[in-house]
């Protein structure tokens, strides 16, 4: 089954199954093309390896969708920025120059990206028709975080940062609403079905600046991609019952929830949203009973609603193949 407009139908009559980082880190095939290409960056600019990486996980699952293999900070890197990758330390880009940026133009982003949709290109070739390939982008404020260095710790936001940087942010978030909605065209035009926006840091917001940051950006975007009938799924991780908020002014075609939204909560108050996703991916690491038992719970809510199986955040890099696989096979034959 494709992943399109047609999910929202309340008449669909099986389950897609698709998960966050499913191509990539827990995977020994993965691990191996890692071993010996040590730059992430360089590493998604190779659109050969980039779509094989892809497809590793179609191959070995049989699964509905393949997402690409690429990051949500390659837009930062698109627009001149730097971006490293360091183990143990997550990504680190160089220091932002707000003049610099506001030079930026579509012809050189779409060049230094081009590779991303070379490698749409070559897996659309390769993937079965029946299949949907997802694309992606950060939303505005998720990688404004990363841009500016907004976070203290792993989740604390700079609060006195933010404050000192608003006047530049609200220029930055227009901008970046420009070009990410090129990257969204650019994906969809090589070959990509769907987009799916990630507010990682959505929940870093207190709810004074959730409209303007979060709701607003996500909404301008979800517009563009109505305007040009590409179908768009949003997950404003950590945003907790402002999910209904959010869901009722941005009005995506899906919507993916994180493992600390309540799921009956969900299938309530998210009426009319084909809904993705929230188990939690600790629940991979558990014994088969236990992780067959959060699963059954998301297949028992969300019986006669719009849903697609996935998780409340990616695939951990000590997750099991073997394990995904017990998932995938539970869930399909509890359709």
């Amino acid at each position: 089954m494709k992943l399109t407009n047609s999910l929202i139908d309340k008449n669909i009559s099986c389950l897609p199954i698709w998960f966050m980082r499913q191509a990539g880190r827990y995977l020994p095939e993965f691990q191996k093309i890692r071993s010996i290409n040590p730059n992430f960056i360089k590493l998604c600019l190779n659109s050969d390896l980039s779509s094989e990486i892809t497809l590793q996980p179609i191959k070995r699952f049989n699964l509905d969708a393949a997402i690409i293999f690429s990051d949500i900070l390659m837009v930062p890197y698109g627009l001149g920025q730097e971006v490293e990758f360091k183990k143990n330390a997550g990504p680190i880009l160089s220091k932002f120059n707000i003049n610099t940026f506001l030079t930026n133009n579509e012809i050189t982003f779409k060049k230094k990206l081009n590779p991303v949709y070379e490698a749409i290109k070559k897996t659309r070739q390769k993937l079965e028709k029946n299949k949907s390939l997802i694309s992606f982008i950060g939303a505005p404020w998720t990688l404004i975080v990363y841009m500016l260095g907004l976070k203290q710790g792993k989740n604390i936001l700079n609060k006195e940062l933010l404050e000192k940087k608003k006047e530049e942010i609200n220029l930055i978030l227009k901008e970046l609403e420009k070009f990410l909605c090129l990257h969204i065209k650019n994906q969809i035009d090589a070959g990509a079905d769907v987009v799916q926006i990630f507010d990682s840091w959505a929940g870093l917001l207190e709810e004074k600046y959730l409209d303007d940051y979060c709701i607003e950006p996500n909404l301008n975007i979800v517009n563009f991609c109505k305007l040009n009938n590409i179908p768009v799924i949003c997950f404003p991780k950590g945003i907790n019952k402002n999910y209904f908020n959010f869901f009722k002014r941005v009005k995506p075609d899906g919507i993916n929830i994180d493992f600390d939204l309540d799921p009956e909560w969900a299938r309530k108050n998210l009426e009319g949203a084909c809904i993705q996703g929230g188990m939690d991916p600790k629940a991979l690491l558990l014994s088969e009973v236990e992780m067959f038992k959060v699963a059954d719970k998301y297949l028992k809510i969300f019986k006669d609603s719009p849903y697609i199986f996935n998780l409340g955040h990616g695939l951990l890099p000590q997750t099991n193949p073997d394990t995904v696989r017990k998932l995938i096979r539970f869930v399909r034959e509890r359709e």
